[in-house]
């Protein structure tokens, strides 16, 4: 490239008259000599040479600097770099990654991106070929048969087998029609098809002539479908264009209605359709119907998969015909009758038709489906239950969880005159008129946060709320099991504001008894809770409750106190509240997730038909959860059992090593409980942290009353001010050195800003150079005996300071007073730095969380890299800044570390808190993935396979897990354990209690989660039970006597089938709790005696499916349990 001349620019003359549209116009013409060197592609890795033009100071001159780069994907250059050595060795202004500053000794912190490249990673050993194993071998084995199945797909678009000269079942006339939805593929005569489909008038038939298939219908074959009764004598012809809707058709059929002596004792043309399975569209005279098959179709699509109506009627019209041709519209018939049909659902599993006092005789939240595990008294709790030893009271606890969704918007459609609820009310959504006339008396909101980080209160009194009627709803669930409690969710019109959770809460606890103790969790219960006594006094009498606050704790969920101050995360947290066991309130999130998929189509209702269809979606979550407590309770009960023994050794062994400060330590923990509000919290650090700037305050305090004295100074700038430069360049340094390894592969810009970065670094050693020599000559002739400064980079350059000097040299070669000045500095900077590092790695374990749980796509990302990636960096400036003054410490105290006061800071000390469930989680699936590797090692071995290249392989991730003792120790790093220690007794008892209290309240915690577990077992089964014994009691309140025939029989055998799976419910509740768990996707087993043979104990397959069908009360699949549990017997 260096041979390669200018090209060479020259004009091509032209007229310089005005140029005319499409006249000729000057052109440039580039003469290029170039090497043939110029167009060979350079290596991939090799370094890319920039140029960036600068103005110069005075605005006149651009000057032109040659930048080298490396490529700019730091992932594609580690995988190169990987695979081969570089070609180029590292340019002079690269960073040197084997660079140390001093006071490291080999414990620099590795930055980790969480999945992102910031160096290239160790090669990897050369695997053997592992012999191919297809992950499905029936789809890979569709390839050799592709061929069969495309014929018999061909074969069934004609006659295949099927005799065509005389019909199979007359014999006498000749086959034409098939239908498609008969098992057999035979052809039959028109009479012969029109009595086979006298019970099936919607199968779709199909006509031979001769050539191929065409559709046609019953209809046109002359089928007409009776309703009322068989064989009616005058029947009475419906519309000629009645259209019925079925699951994958859109039929025109001719119908006949009861006319007859009997069309009385048959009903009005809608109880007819509707005694024949078909939903009218209509009241009077109908013209449409859908099937029930249709509509229950739709509902489980919809509630499972949060299909939308339009979705779910297109691909019945694509069913019915692909081509797009001319159909029946029948969309907002369908919109109507699916509204109708979930409501009517909704009512007959509430019970109301059983009910004297009919439909509208039902009382807020009746339909609602409560939660079997809550207590509730006079239900599932002892008569004697407020007598409990105070001891064990927080078993009868309910907890509450609130929280809201802006997710759930509606716009400025429709109206409540125009669109009401079928249901208002009635189930999950609070009484709506009551509540509207209560938030036109509350004024705007004046309540602000002290705390930072809080969205929801950033969200009321917004902008926000234009073009839209509803911004989000608030909602209460139990936070334990997250059923989503009766008129348990209101509408927020501006904001999360304290009037709507206010009126939110009240109805919630309406159906609470007052006597119960409670929990209540809401994300900023900080705030929300002040003056709530007399927010709640200002409610109407519908709503208006007292609330007993000494039996009342306000708590923040477990995620969403890290947003908190220190304050609110210690009086507010539910792992130190007596009582809530492992309760997370976070359950209030897991609904918000299920109803998402429906935010988008609620968007456009009107209020009524929006709040039907979320009532009849929570209705689905609730029932879901109702039918899968066991095994929620069972999961729960195999952690806390094995957590509270681990938790339990842990905290009696940590005791027995404090001795007799634990006395005095269990009395605080226990006044505390006793009285949160005057009591001390012992969780709280009573010591503060020794700050830089308090102590460079001291410092300059001090030389202040020396010039006062008339003491002279050396130097304009003070002794203090001096060493705080020379700590000020080494921070800088490490800065700069984080910034290069960060940005290697960075764009042009960010290179320009490390040059920048050098230089001005380099402009402040000279300036502390000429400093050195008034306060401490003996470091600039040390640096002569060194030697090599010129050639070093800015931030690899000693700055020597007083630390840096032999005993002897500082003695000599040092002003009196700086040393100390220098210890004491150093001293602030270990407490600082290890207070910013906790700070840095509990953000560092909230980052790596939500990028595994919501970062998605490139951007997505893009911007999670950026936040670590910065987050990173702050780990490793303060790390290494505690190494370096733990070390300058070392150094000044004559190598002496038990009179540095503080730890010496490793790399694998630097770590997060790690969640005692996480590691559990991790812990047990290396044991799992252990298990899987030995079994995989054992069947290749008796295949005869190598299995060395497997065996190394185990090895080395062995050897990884011990090099990595974050990953498979339960130990928490001395960072946590000794915070803000200077070496002081005072700091180190008051560390050292914090740890204590934190371990008893671990252990504490998961010794009543293991007894409210089990408490919620035993509830559950009484609640079934009252569920079975009211439905039971259902049936005696049928007048039978003065009711219709059919009626009555329908209303009793639904009663006793809803008895009866509820205590199938029961039993399967009971089974979970105590049968055997053999691993994830294998059934488990039934609880065998401690005698049984072992043989008889594992069982076949075939047993256990059997034994798992009988302890499940014979069910054989959950659709019997499906919404409310309809069986078909």
């Amino acid at each position: 490239m260096s041979d390669a001349r200018p090209p060479v620019k020259r004009r091509v003359a032209t007229s310089k008259r005005p140029l005319l549209r499409g006249g000729q116009r000057s052109t440039e013409e580039y003469l290029v000599n170039s090497s043939v060197a110029e167009f060979i592609t350079p290596p991939i890795n090799a370094p890319i040479q920039a140029t960036v033009e600068r103005p110069t100071a005075d605005r006149r001159r651009v000057q032109t600097e040659v930048v080298s780069i490396d490529p700019p994907s730091p992932v594609k250059r580690a995988r190169i770099q990987a695979a081969e050595p570089p070609l180029e060795p590292p340019s002079l202004h690269d960073f040197d990654p084997d660079f140390e500053p001093q006071g490291i000794n080999g414990e620099l912190y590795d930055m980790d991106l969480g999945g992102f490249f910031l160096r290239p990673p160790s090669p990897t050993r050369a695997r053997q070929k592992k012999a191919f194993k297809p992950s499905d071998p029936a789809l890979y084995d569709l390839r050799r048969l592709r061929d069969e199945y495309l014929r018999e797909f061909l074969r069934l678009d004609g006659c295949g087998d099927a005799p065509e000269d005389l019909c199979p079942r007359c014999d006498i006339r000749t086959p034409v029609y098939r239908c498609r939805d008969c098992h057999d593929n035979n052809l039959y005569c028109k009479e012969c098809c029109l009595a086979l489909h006298a019970a099936n008038p919607l199968h779709i038939v199909d006509a031979w002539d001769g050539q191929l298939f065409t559709r046609t219908s019953l209809k046109t074959l002359g089928l007409r479908i009776q309703f009322g009764h068989p064989g009616c004598g005058r029947p009475r012809a419906g519309h000629e264009s009645f259209v019925v809707v079925d699951v994958d058709y859109i039929h025109e059929v001719a119908v006949d209605f009861c006319g007859c002596e009997r069309e009385i004792e048959s009903g009005e043309d809608r109880i007819q359709l509707l005694r024949y399975r078909w939903f009218p569209a209509t009241h009077q005279v109908p013209r449409t119907a859908f099937t029930f098959r249709l509509l229950d179709n739709f509902h489980i699509q919809t509630l499972k998969g949060k299909t939308t109506m339009y979705d779910y009627y297109s691909a019945v019209e694509k069913l019915t015909d692909g081509t797009g041709g001319p159909l029946p519209y029948r969309y907002r018939e369908f919109l109507r009758v699916t509204r109708m049909f979930r409501h009517l659902l909704m009512l007959k599993r509430g019970g109301r038709g059983h009910a004297l006092s009919g439909v509208n005789g039902t009382q807020a939240g009746e339909l609602a489906i409560r939660c079997p595990a809550c207590p509730r008294p006079g239900i599932n709790l002892p008569e004697n239950w407020e007598a409990i030893v105070p001891e064990l009271r927080y078993l009868y606890t309910f907890f509450l969880a609130l929280d809201a969704c802006f997710r759930l918007k509606r716009r400025l459609v429709s109206s409540a005159l125009r669109d009401p609820a079928l249901g208002a009310g009635w189930s999950y959504f609070c009484e709506p008129e009551p509540y509207r006339q209560y938030l036109l008396t509350v004024t705007n909101q004046t309540e602000m946060s002290t705390c930072s980080g809080l969205a929801a209160l950033d969200y009321a009194n917004t902008k926000f709320s234009r073009g839209y009627s509803v911004t989000g709803v608030g909602m209460g669930v139990c936070a334990r099991h997250e059923f989503v409690q009766p008129t348990g969710v209101g509408d927020l019109q501006k904001g999360e504001r304290y009037a709507n959770m206010d009126w939110i809460t009240a109805c919630i606890l309406r159906f609470i008894h007052a006597r119960l103790p409670k929990v209540i969790s809401y994300d900023i219960v900080c705030q929300w809770f002040k003056n709530l006594l007399e927010r709640l006094k200002d409610l109407p009498p519908l709503v208006r409750l007292t609330l007993i606050l000494h039996i009342v704790a306000f708590v923040i969920p477990k995620m969403h106190i890290h947003a908190h101050t220190l304050k609110c995360q210690l009086c507010f947290s539910l792992n130190y509240l007596a009582g809530a066991g492992q309760t997370d309130g976070e359950g209030i999130e897991r609904p918000w997730a299920n109803i998402g998929g429906v935010a988008s189509s609620t968007r456009e209702m009107g209020p009524g038909s929006r709040a039907d269809v979320l009532d009849d979606h929570w209705a689905f979550w609730n029932w879901c959860k109702l039918i899968t407590l066991g095994e929620l309770l069972r999961k729960r009960l195999d952690k806390a059992t094995r957590e509270r023994d681990i938790q339990k050794e842990a905290f009696d062994a940590f005791t027995a090593e404090q001795g007799e400060r634990v006395v005095g330590w269990e009395k605080m923990v226990v006044e505390y409980e006793a009285d949160t509000s005057n009591a001390k919290n012992p969780y709280e650090v009573t010591t503060s942290a020794l700050k830089e700037s308090d102590v460079r305050l001291k410092l300059a305090e001090e030389e202040a009353a020396d010039a006062a004295k008339g003491v002279p100074s050396l130097h304009d700038v003070s002794p203090s001010s001096f060493v705080h430069n020379g700590l000020e360049l080494e921070d800088q340094q490490r800065r700069l050195r984080v910034q290069i390894e960060l940005k290697k592969a960075g764009t042009t810009t960010q290179q320009i800003d490390i040059i920048a970065l050098r230089r001005t670094l380099s402009r402040g050693i000279v300036r502390f150079r000429k400093l050195q020599a008034t306060y401490s000559p003996g470091a600039l002739q040390a640096l002569a005996r060194r030697g090599g400064e010129a050639e070093e980079l800015p931030e690899t350059t000693p700055l020597m300071l007083p630390s840096a000097l032999t005993p002897e040299e500082r003695e000599v070669g040092c002003v009196a007073g700086v040393q100390h000045i220098e210890q004491l500095l150093r001293h602030a900077q270990c407490s600082e730095s290890l207070m910013r590092l906790r700070n840095q790695l509990h953000i560092k374990s909230r980052y790596f969380d939500y990028k595994a749980l919501h970062a998605r796509h490139q951007g997505a990302n893009t911007r999670t890299r950026s936040l670590v990636a910065r987050n990173e960096s702050k780990i490793r400036l303060h790390s290494e800044k505690y190494q370096a003054a733990w070390d300058a410490l070392r150094l000044l105290a004559g190598g002496d570390v038990s009179t540095v006061g503080w730890r010496r800071l490793r790399k694998e000390d630097v770590r997060t808190m790690e969640d005692p469930e996480e590691l559990t989680k991790r812990q047990a699936l290396r044991a799992r993935q252990d298990a899987t590797r030995q079994e995989r090692i054992r069947r290749l071995q008796e295949e005869g396979e190598d299995v060395r290249m497997h065996e190394e392989e185990a090895q080395g991730e062995e050897e990884e897990a011990v090099a990595n003792p974050a990953e498979n120790r339960r130990e928490v790093s001395w960072i946590w354990t000794e915070a803000g220690t200077t070496g002081t007794d005072a700091e180190l008892e008051d560390a050292l209690r914090i740890e204590w209290t934190k371990a008893r309240a671990r252990s504490r915690r998961w010794t009543e989660e293991v007894g409210l577990l089990k408490e919620e077992h035993r509830r559950a089964l009484i609640s079934f039970e009252h569920e079975a014994v009211k439905w039971e009691n259902r049936v005696k309140d049928i007048p039978v006597g003065g009711v219709e025939v059919g009626f009555a029989q329908g209303a009793i055998a639904y009663a006793l089938g809803q008895a009866a799976m509820y205590r199938k419910l029961a039993a399967r509740l009971d089974v979970s709790m105590t049968e055997i768990h053999r691993g994830r996707g294998r059934k488990r087993m039934p609880a065998m005696p401690a005698a049984a043979d072992e043989e008889e104990a594992a069982g076949s397959d075939d047993d256990d499916d059997e034994d798992d069908d009988e302890a499940a009360g014979g069910v054989a699949s959950d659709e019997e349990f499906f919404m409310g549990g309809e069986v078909e017997e």
